[in-house]
């Protein structure tokens, strides 16, 4: 569980100006590491299997169903869906063996902006709670990763970290979310992540925003975020 929630809290940007990804996930991995020496020695679940497989699911137009995790979202008009990464998002600077690990790509071809979704089992001795998320997430958000940032950028890039928040997903016990907005070659820029937790998985919804397209593309996040709904299995 910790190696996964480096790869995708980190994003796992490749080193071309991002080494700030490293020393921000490295604090999340301390965060899980206490949590498990924590709650290890009593299992709260049973070991969760997963068939890997199965397809990751179905994309009908607008409307992704997953097969092998139980969840659904839609792409709002303009954005499209697959099951592998755009090319763009190397361009981006996304390493892509973590980009491999993500379940579903919601990105707007036009603008570049993108969100991913990725699931992984639980830890067996991990209890959950809202305010463990929301401890995690501002974990990943530090005062390292505006430092990292203006030294990969400059400081022309201006990081300001917003505040953690708790958010509602459908079908989902616990999500919490933290973002950081930064300026590059101009542009602005939003980063962010929702980590949530519904028995027996870890959520992970990670996203970029690119200031080309405005609002729209915050809209079309809102929008996203709002389609996405767990649904567990029978």
């Amino acid at each position: 569980m910790a190696c996964k929630l480096i790869c995708l809290l980190g994003t796992k940007l490749n080193t071309k100006g991002v080494s700030m990804v490293a020393k921000r996930s490295s604090i999340v991995l301390l965060l899980l590491i206490l949590v498990s020496y924590g709650c290890a020695g009593v299992p709260v679940r049973e070991a969760t299997k997963v068939d890997m497989s199965l397809p990751v699911g179905e994309i009908a137009g607008s409307q992704f169903t997953g097969i092998r995790y139980p969840f659904k979202v839609s792409a709002p008009p303009g954005w499209q869906m697959a099951t592998k990464y755009p090319d763009f998002m190397v361009t981006l600077g996304y390493d892509k063996e973590g980009l491999e690990e993500s379940e579903l790509f919601i990105f707007n071809p036009v603008t570049q902006s993108n969100v991913q979704i990725d699931f992984t089992p639980a830890s067996r001795y991990t209890s959950f709670s809202q305010g463990l998320m929301e401890g995690l997430v501002s974990a990943a958000g530090t005062d390292s990763f505006v430092e990292e940032i203006e030294e990969a950028y400059g400081k022309e890039a201006q990081p300001v970290m917003a505040p953690t928040e708790a958010i509602r997903l459908k079908g989902v016990q616990y999500a919490a979310r933290k973002y950081a907005t930064y300026t590059l070659k101009g542009a602005k820029r939003e980063q962010g992540w929702v980590y949530a937790f519904s028995e027996p998985y870890q959520i992970f919804i990670l996203y970029m925003l690119l200031d080309t397209g405005g609002t729209k593309d915050q809209d079309a996040l809102k929008a996203i975020i709002g389609s996405f709904e767990y649904i567990p299995k029978k």
